[in-house]
C-alpha cells in the first residue's frame, strides 16, 4: 500500500476546512466523502492522527475521503443527527442513538477491544476512593461522552452524591484541568490518557476503572451506496496488512480493525441510557 506523506501544513489546512464546513456529500452518487471523527482531543492532534488514515483510505478505494471533525462533542452530535458525515467514528452511545436516526450502519470497530471509563485525580491530592469525591467539583468532556461521562457519572451518582459536574469540551481538557488542581477529579478513557504527554500523565492517577463495553464504531450513513460502503470497510479491515498501514493505525492508539454489525453494541443498548 502506497501512502502519501501528509505534511503538518496539509493537516492544518484540512483541519481548518473540516471545522468550518458541515460536510460536502448530501447525495448518494458523489465521489467526495466526509469522514467525521468525534472530537475527544484537541483538533490539531486529531488532524495529525486521522488525515493519514483518510488519505490511505482514499488511495485504497479510489474515492476522495476527507477528514472532518467538530469544535465540540455536542456540535459533533448535532452533525451526526443531521446526517452531515458520510462516514464517522463515534462513541458507543452515539452509535446506539444515531443508528436509530438517521440510520448510521456499523462497518468496523477496533479488534478485540472494549472501552473503559476512568476517573482521574491529581497525584498531589491523595484521594483513594470515589466516596471522597462527594461534594467535589468534577470535570467531564461532554454530556454525551459515553465512557468518560455517562458511565463514570453513573457510578459517581451512587458513590459520591453531591458532586458538581462541569463540561470542558475534550478529554485532554479534563486531564489538564485536573492536573492544575481546578477540579478534584475528572472523567476520561484509557486510550486518551495514554496519548497525553508523559509529564501530564505523571501528574495524574487513575482512581477508578469501569467495566468494559464495546468500543467506538466506524459507521456509514445509509445514503452511501453499498459498493462504496463495502470498499471502505474492506480498506479499513485490511489497513494493517503492511507496515505503513500498521503505523497509521498505531498512531491512532489502536492495533487493527474488525468487521462490525449493529448488534455488537447491544451491551450498550442494555444500559438503557437516555
Amino acid at each position: 500500500m502506497l501512502v502519501r506523506r501528509v505534511t503538518s501544513t496539509l493537516a492544518i489546512v484540512v483541519l481548518l476546512f473540516a471545522c468550518s464546513q458541515p460536510g460536502f456529500s448530501q447525495t448518494s452518487d458523489t465521489r467526495v466523502l466526509t469522514f467525521g471523527v468525534v472530537p475527544q482531543q484537541a483538533s490539531e492532534k486529531l488532524a495529525r492522527q486521522w488525515v493519514p488514515l483518510t488519505t490511505a483510505l482514499s488511495e485504497q478505494t479510489g474515492f476522495t475521503i476527507e477528514f472532518e471533525t467538530a469544535p465540540s462533542i455536542p456540535e459533533f452530535e448535532k452533525r451526526l443527527a443531521d446526517g452531515v458525515y458520510d462516514f464517522a467514528y463515534m462513541n458507543p452511545y452515539h452509535f446506539t442513538v444515531f443508528n436509530e436516526d438517521p440510520g448510521y450502519v456499523a462497518i468496523a470497530r477496533q479488534r478485540d477491544h472494549v472501552i473503559r471509563g476512568i476517573i482521574v485525580v491529581s497525584s498531589d491530592l491523595e484521594i483513594e476512593s470515589l466516596e471522597e469525591l462527594a461534594g467535589k467539583n468534577m470535570a467531564f468532556p461532554a454530556p454525551g461522552a459515553f465512557a468518560a461521562t455517562l458511565i463514570t457519572r453513573a457510578f459517581l451518582d451512587e458513590a459520591a452524591p453531591g458532586y458538581t459536574a462541569t463540561f470542558v469540551n475534550s478529554h485532554d481538557s479534563v486531564y489538564r484541568a485536573v492536573a492544575k488542581g481546578l477540579f478534584a477529579g475528572g472523567g476520561g478513557i484509557v486510550r486518551t490518557l495514554r496519548e497525553i504527554e508523559p509529564d501530564l500523565q505523571n501528574q495524574l492517577e487513575v482512581l477508578w476503572l469501569s467495566p468494559g463495553y464495546t468500543g467506538h464504531a466506524f459507521a456509514v450513513h445509509p445514503r452511501v451506496p453499498e459498493a462504496i460502503r463495502d470498499s471502505v470497510q474492506s480498506a479499513l479491515i485490511e489497513m494493517t496488512s503492511d507496515e505503513e498501514g500498521r503505523t497509521i493505525v498505531r498512531n491512532l492508539g489502536m492495533q487493527s480493525f474488525q468487521e462490525a454489525v449493529d448488534s455488537d453494541w447491544d451491551d450498550v443498548r442494555s444500559l438503557g441510557i437516555k
